[in-house]
């Protein structure tokens, strides 16, 4: 199935766009560190399937624009983006499926424009409500001062540490986060004294779900834009919860599934959100757990997934003119 790709204005921004296929929209949002690529299985599926694959580089990666400040980078302007992006194709109504990053972002547009919205599908990050602290402040307050997220806050320092070799950077957090390593090698989101990297795994070779030829094109994307643009997603997790005080409370109510591996290292720390699911969204269609995959679930496991995907897709509906 072809891939085509063109420049769209959305929100004050240009996206870069990937789409495939003819039929009811679905936007695709990735995440960290990744880029429109991660969905090129469920591109595939989707379009042989009858739907519209839309699947952007995010705002701050690959070929879409990256704005230099960081206050750029909210759940407001991430979420106002696929808004704007529906808004410059002419489309009323989209599916919106994320993963990682991309998941929060998901879940968000579906909580904040159900009108554009009317289902929603998450990977490996559940729908969490607004807490009654920060994030941030949460995990200062645990004593977590080496938690990733808190690592990658200040400005500069995990770029230096990521873009020294983004090659090495991106086959050791690829191979680190899947369901590949064994239990000693596998990453733990409390960093070890070195950093990011250390506490990361070399392989012993690619696994068989990246081939040499994707992580060569994901590194030349890298290589050129750096990493800025997706860590300043992280450094406006505390501003986000500030601008969320409004919605809090507030159900995801419409059509929704959940997808993750048994082996995502986010699962670990995430169970009692995915516990909660149905009761934070009513709408929730099922939530699937596949035994022995890691966090790149999509690229791991592309078959049950697009199959989960697929089938949830067919049962809701969605306006496409």
């Amino acid at each position: 199935m072809p891939i085509s790709h063109r420049s769209i204005a959305a929100n004050g921004i240009t996206l870069h766009v990937a789409e495939a296929g003819e039929g009811p929209p679905v936007l695709l949002c990735h995440g960290f560190p990744e880029s429109w690529r991660s969905w090129r299985h469920q591109m595939e599926a989707l379009a042989a399937a009858g739907f519209r694959a839309i699947a952007p580089d995010m705002r701050g990666y690959g070929e879409s624009e990256a704005p230099a400040a960081i206050e750029d980078y909210t759940i407001l302007h991430l979420t106002g983006d696929m808004v704007g992006l529906l808004d410059a194709l002419g489309l009323p109504q989209a599916a919106i499926v994320g993963h990682d990053w991309g998941a929060p972002v998901a879940w968000n547009a579906a909580l904040l424009r159900p009108d554009r919205f009317p289902a929603v599908a998450g990977l490996s990050v559940p729908f969490t409500p607004r807490g009654p602290i920060s994030p941030v402040e949460a995990l200062r307050r645990a004593g977590r001062h080496r938690f990733y997220q808190l690592h990658f806050q200040e400005p500069g320092v995990a770029e230096a540490e990521l873009e020294r070799d983004a090659e090495v950077t991106l086959r050791r957090t690829l191979w680190s986060l899947s369901g590949d390593p064994p239990e000693a090698e596998r990453w733990r989101p409390d960093l070890p004294e070195g950093g990011f990297l250390a506490s990361l795994a070399e392989p012993p070779g690619l696994p068989a779900w990246l081939p040499p030829a994707e992580l060569a094109a994901l590194t030349a994307i890298y290589r050129r834009t750096g990493f800025r643009g997706g860590l300043n997603w992280y450094r406006n997790i505390h501003r986000n919860w500030q601008l969320m005080a409004p919605f809090q409370g507030r159900l995801v109510e419409q059509p929704s599934l959940f997808i993750t591996g048994t082996l995502d290292p986010v699962f670990g720390w995430t169970k009692a959100a995915v516990e909660a699911l149905p009761q934070r969204a009513p709408g929730l269609r099922g939530s699937v757990l596949l035994e022995g995959i890691g966090h790149w679930v999509q690229q791991e496991a592309p078959g049950p997934v697009n199959d989960a995907l697929v089938d949830f897709l067919r049962g809701v509906a969605i306006a496409s003119s």
